[in-house]
């Protein structure tokens, strides 16, 4: 069982690859001057953010949107990433 678990995780980290080149594809045709960093990892997403805004010019970040009008309305990795990133950061809704 133990063998199997690194090619698992190499499908995994495969599958997340193409399913952001397919996410951004419409956005990097549209505006090719944006350079566009692609990175997949597995792990701690809101200190792997932090970590590579260093040299960011604008790191963004998605926030579901929440229609209750009582408690939270970001998601922890966008609550650490608005008070701990060092770049600004821009929070964009989704459904």
């Amino acid at each position: 069982m133990l063998g199997a678990l690194p090619l698992v995780l190499t499908e995994v980290a495969e599958d997340t690859r193409r399913a952001l080149d397919e996410a951004l594809a419409p956005w990097t045709e549209k505006f090719p001057d944006v350079a566009v960093v692609r990175d997949c990892r597995q792990g701690r997403p809101a200190q792997d953010l932090m970590e590579l805004s260093h040299d960011a010019r604008l790191v963004v970040v998605g926030r579901k949107v929440r229609r209750a009008r009582l408690g939270t309305h970001i998601g922890a990795v966008t609550h650490a990433v608005l008070h701990h990133c060092l770049a600004p950061v821009a929070v964009v809704p989704h459904d």
